[in-house]
Order: structure tokens, then sequence, then C-alpha cells
């Protein structure tokens, strides 16, 4: 004789949801001084605020970050012979239209597109990388026009070793 059970398998009436944080629900305004800091590694800071990986509420494929305040961009530094040899390249999209620019010019000429191009590099390739973007503000100098929003100071240290 062989008993034989029967298994019931518990259900429940609710299905396992995912959770989404409300967008643009907690936003801040962060303002980092770029003076004498390390370009690649300022870049890094700035992105992770970009795209809210400080916040236990990060989704990757949400837009949950902060918006993000750079000034003094034309006091940013690099290391080495990165000065003279790093060089920033452009095309028109015409025969021949090829631009290319050495980093010590482009901070000359236009000082913010640096941080812009390093910090880009870093977002998504997609729809949610330029949303991002677009809370990225960079100014050459110490001023900025988002006095309003109460933005906090962040003080950050790019440089190893330094205190």
């Amino acid at each position: 004789m062989s008993a034989s059970t029967t298994v019931s398998i518990p259900t429940t009436d609710q299905p396992n949801r995912t959770f989404l944080p409300p967008v643009g629900s907690d936003r801040q305004w962060y303002v980092i001084d770029a003076a004498d800091q390390r370009l690649g590694r300022l870049a890094v800071v700035v992105a992770s605020l970009l795209r809210g990986k400080n916040k236990p509420t990060y989704t990757p494929h949400l837009d949950a970050g902060d918006f993000v305040i750079v000034v003094n961009a034309d006091r940013i530094t690099v290391t080495g012979k990165k000065a003279t040899q790093k060089v920033y390249r452009r095309h028109s999209g015409r025969p021949g239209g090829m631009k290319e620019e050495r980093f010590d010019k482009l901070m000359r000429r236009l000082p913010e597109r640096a941080i812009e191009h390093a910090v880009r590099g870093m977002l998504p390739k997609n729809r949610l990388g330029r949303q991002l973007f677009t809370k990225l503000k960079v100014y050459r100098g110490p001023e900025h026009p988002h006095g309003a929003q109460k933005p906090t100071i962040l003080n950050i240290n790019t440089i190893p070793g330094a205190k």
C-alpha cells in the first residue's frame, strides 16, 4: 500500500511588486568648487550625484539624481602631460570636418566644455543619460545664477594624499 500525499502550494492575492521611488521627490542642488581639483576624479563624483547613486532609492533605469553646479571650471587641473597632449575631437558631419583641439587651448576658449565632456562620458549613452546631463550646470568663475535654489556646498578632495 502506498500512501499518496497532496502538497498544496500557498498562493497570495498580491503578486510581487517592484518598488519605484517617486520621480523628483527629493532633488537637491549641490555646488562643487572645481578649483585645483583633478578633472577625472571630479567627473566621477559629479556623475555619481547626477545618477543618484548616493541615495537609498537609487534605481538604474530612473532619474533619481540631484542637480549639480560646478564653479571655477577654469581652474581645473590634469596630471602629467595631459595639458598639452590630451586632444578633444569633434566632427561637423561634412567631408573633412574633423576638428581637433588640445586641452590647454580648450581651457582658454571654453573651460566648461572640458568638465562637461568628462561627465558626459561617465553617464549612460541613451535617453536617460541625456536627461541626466541637463541637470549639470558648469560655470567658468565662482558666480552662478542658481542662488534661489539654495544649493548645498559640497567639499570634495580629488587630490590623492592631500588633506
